[in-house]
């Protein structure tokens, strides 16, 4: 691609200080997005994939039971593609009794995505994706944790880059716009995303989120902002009913290539290998969501038979516990009884029950303060390349 076609994606400009800043031009791409069979092909598998996401999530029995799992996984890969070094685990855990040795600002930083994406997903009852949700979300999102005394839900008034940590301006690897192009860029992507210029909808929500990350326009936290983008932006074109593919899990183990692929749009204005890029792992990604989705309502059912079976007399209180543990999957007898209305007292002994039974695990090795996991649940969740669900952890 030479010419005026390279520029399609925006230029570079020198500012006064002497550095290059990129420029993004307006979309839809201009010459247009050319649609081979690569393309076509995988446009086409991830079209179907989320059709049976779709399909699956509709045979949930409570959806909700499950939902906050998949929000859970998705704001801590996204959180760590940014360096935060919280698991899933250790949210669940400190979910569980509110006590923790690990960095609690890390913590912190998963559940204002968790607050975010929930709040942002309410939010678009009553108010389409623009950048008015987007600025809310973000301040919900950088809220009293690192880089949240820079602005949050503010566009940004000075200029920003991205780079090695402690790099110039002169070193940087990419120079977004200048604050004084923010207005107007962003006023063409809200265009963008609201033209009912017919386009293929995943091929839209692949240009808003690199044009999202081109104009960076937060001083931090533009990252998982534009990751969170994704899922509204999913769920308001009602391909998904539920926010249950966890994308960053895609990004996080290609994590370079998702960078290089975002950066070779800027420079060579290579918006085609960028959407096979995110296309491919739309597929992987609702592949292993309907997977996961549909083991969960065998276990779930498999379970409910073996606490009725076992505990007939019983079985009404424990029903009660096994529902709550897919909300809250790693318990204390505390907070079993908090979760369930149950005393003490019953809650301990149901929880001894689902540990003969095999549905709990301790974990801690205590005799008090104890801490109990339902294990086969969280595996389904688990990534081998960053948990370990089962090392106990004291």
């Amino acid at each position: 691609m030479a010419g005026e076609a390279a520029k399609r994606a925006g230029r570079y400009v020198m500012q006064p200080a002497g550095y290059r800043a990129f420029i993004p031009a307006p979309l839809p791409p201009d010459p247009p997005i050319q649609y081979d069979d690569a393309l076509l092909d995988v446009l086409s598998k991830a079209d179907r994939a989320l059709g049976r996401l779709d399909a699956v999530t509709g045979t949930l029995p409570n959806p909700d039971l499950f939902v906050l799992m998949y929000v859970r996984k998705e704001a801590v890969l996204s959180s760590q593609i940014e360096g935060t070094q919280a698991s899933l685990i250790d949210i669940l855990e400190y979910e569980a009794d509110r006590v923790t040795r690990d960095d609690p600002v890390a913590i912190s930083e998963v559940f204002n995505y968790v607050d975010a994406m929930n709040y942002g997903l309410a939010r678009l009852r009553d108010l389409p994706v623009s950048m008015r949700l987007v600025r809310e979300i973000h301040q919900r999102l950088m809220e009293g944790v690192r880089g949240g005394e820079r602005y949050p839900g503010e566009i940004r008034r000075t200029q920003n880059w991205i780079g090695a940590a402690g790099a110039s301006l002169a070193e940087a690897r990419y120079v977004p716009p200048p604050a004084s192009e923010l207005p107007a860029l962003l006023t063409d992507l809200e265009r963008f995303i609201h033209d009912p210029a017919p386009m293929p909808a995943l091929i839209k929500v692949g240009l808003a989120h690199a044009q999202f990350e081109s104009i960076h326009p937060f001083l931090d936290g533009n990252g998982r902002t534009g990751r969170l983008l994704i899922t509204f932006l999913l769920c308001q074109r009602e391909i998904l009913r539920q926010p249950l593919l966890y994308l960053s899990h895609y990004f996080k183990r290609h994590r370079s290539e998702y960078y290089d692929r975002l950066q070779a749009v800027r420079d060579r204005s290579d918006w085609e290998n960028w959407l096979r890029f995110l296309l491919q792992g739309i597929f992987e990604v609702a592949q292993e969501a309907a997977h996961t989705a549909s083991a969960i309502v065998t276990m779930r059912e498999r379970d409910r038979e073996s606490v009725a079976g076992n505990l007939r007399r019983g079985a009404a209180k424990a029903l009660l516990l096994l529902e709550a543990l897919f909300f809250q999957p790693v318990i204390s007898v505390k907070s079993a009884a908090n979760s369930t209305g149950l005393s003490f007292a019953t809650a301990n002994e149901l929880v001894g029950s689902f540990v003969q039974m095999g549905i709990l695990e301790e974990v801690t090795g205590k005799r008090r303060n104890r801490r109990f996991r339902y294990q086969r649940y969280l595996e389904l969740f688990a990534d081998p390349l960053t948990e370990e669900p089962r090392q106990a952890r004291s």
